[in-house]
């Protein structure tokens, strides 16, 4: 068993490495597996019937949905566990402590050491395509296996379970945005000597569709802290019929269509960036340019 990888030639729009033609990592898209096929296969597995299985997934569901609500860390068997969560700003009186200071609340998955081995220990395979879509070259993985680590919350504030602190300094920043504030825009708040900088990233999925931002596979949040250079990929399957738009600072990204997805790369151009992420119509996001 191995992870797919592909390696696609794709041209730098914006960043260090704008105006050139890099290779962009990013793992292969898998269809998403049916909730009546995972209960059929894990019924064969343990030897029960199907209705059996489907009456303890259901429970197991609204347990865990329901525990978790309350503020517990539920266990998932065999795989980690799982926790609700928030991001809110900071403000220096009490007096000011209201919810509207929460910017988003969050599903925090926390995987068992033997989930971490198996994925540290499963091979990858790569598959690199050239600028016309060519295959040209496969690689097997020769990684050390690092897991990122999902309880590392340095840069995160108030969080239900977890600590952290606010690294902005200044009251009103959103704990782990980078200065975001309340209306989107770039702050350029002090932490330490280091200037953070807030970039905007604007997509359009024309009507109904759906889009995913990630970095290293790791789905990417709006107001995400990420390093220059640090590769962000963007998927995005648009209503039928449509073609999708995606800009950093009004900067076109441009995007790769295969089978009605369309996907597409860039590189964080600051250090200490913030990056928010705004879905719908793709308008001026009001950012200033680096």
């Amino acid at each position: 068993m191995a992870l797919k990888v592909k390696a696609k030639e794709q041209y730098q729009n914006i960043g260090k490495y704008a105006g050139t033609f890099r290779y962009v990592m990013m793992p292969e898209l898998y269809t998403a597996l049916a909730q009546d096929k995972v209960i059929k296969e894990a019924a064969l597995r343990s030897g029960v019937s199907r209705g059996v299985m489907q009456a303890c997934w259901d429970a197991a569901g609204e347990v865990i949905k329901a525990w978790a609500t309350e503020g517990h860390s539920v266990a998932l068997p065999g795989l980690g566990t799982m926790r609700f969560g928030l991001r809110a700003k900071s403000v220096a009186n009490v007096n000011d402590v209201k919810s509207s200071l929460i910017t988003s609340r969050r599903i925090i998955f926390t995987p068992t050491v033997e989930l971490k081995d198996e994925l540290a220990s499963t091979s990858v395979q790569i598959t690199c395509y050239d600028r016309d879509g060519k295959e040209i070259k496969r690689v097997t993985s020769t990684d050390d296996g690092t897991i990122e680590d999902p309880e590392n919350t340095e840069n995160e504030n108030t969080e239900n379970g977890g600590s952290g602190s606010n690294t902005n300094g200044t009251d009103g920043g959103a704990s782990g945005s980078g200065g975001q504030n309340q209306g989107g825009s770039s702050t350029g708040s002090e932490t330490g000597s280091e200037t953070t900088t807030g970039y905007a990233l604007t997509i359009s999925t024309s009507g109904s569709g759906s889009a995913s931002i990630t970095k290293d596979g790791n789905a990417v949040a709006s107001g995400a802290e990420l390093s220059e250079d640090d590769e962000v990929e963007i998927s995005i399957t648009p209503a039928e019929g449509q073609v999708p738009t995606a800009t950093l600072n009004g900067s076109s990204i441009e995007l790769t269509e295969s089978d009605g997805v369309y996907t597409g790369n860039f590189a964080m151009p600051g250090q200490a960036s913030s990056l928010v992420i705004n879905t719908g119509a793709a308008d001026d996001d009001g950012f200033d340019k680096d």
